[in-house]
């Protein structure tokens, strides 16, 4: 009995200290579908972590910021990209089943990371445990760290 209650009471715990960790992280934003969204970018490249067909959602408080290619994305800027397989219909290549989601949130306080944190997410929208300065980070610090550590431009998007 006191084994069960251990047990019970170590996997409520894991449960809180789990859920405090995506909280803090971030959480996938209700209806971010509604946001304005890019056009299809093809990744061809096998060897490519965003191997597949992918689309940019980009929430109002970012939009302006990066319209004008400027630096200073106001806290609450976000940026999500869903991934998907590429799967070939009548000799086209379209959009498969969902493989990922990720998304990059301004917070100024996220010193270690140029003030964005990086969250992903499973397909279904669960966090994936994607460690945002391990797997993210370096690549936005190394490819964009002149336009805000934000990959895409603009002109790409629409």
């Amino acid at each position: 009995m006191k084994k069960t209650i251990s047990l019970l009471a170590l996997a409520a715990l894991v449960g809180v200290t789990g859920a405090a960790f995506a909280a803090e992280q971030g959480s996938l934003p209700r209806n971010y579908e509604n946001w304005e969204k890019s056009k299809a970018r093809v990744i061809t490249d096998k060897k490519s972590m965003f191997y597949g067909i992918h689309y940019i959602y980009v929430n109002k408080k970012a939009m302006p910021a990066y319209k004008s290619g400027a630096a200073n994305y106001p806290d609450g800027s976000r940026f999500v990209a869903v991934n998907y397989s590429i799967k070939e219909e009548g000799g086209k290549q379209v959009a498969g089943k969902k493989t990922m989601i990720v998304m990059m949130q301004r917070d100024k306080k996220a010193k270690e990371t140029g003030g964005w944190r990086f969250v992903g997410f499973t397909p279904d929208g669960k966090p994936s445990g994607l460690d945002g300065k391990r797997d993210c980070f370096g690549c936005h610090e190394k490819d964009a760290k002149d336009r805000a550590f934000v990959l895409s431009r603009y002109a790409e998007f629409k």
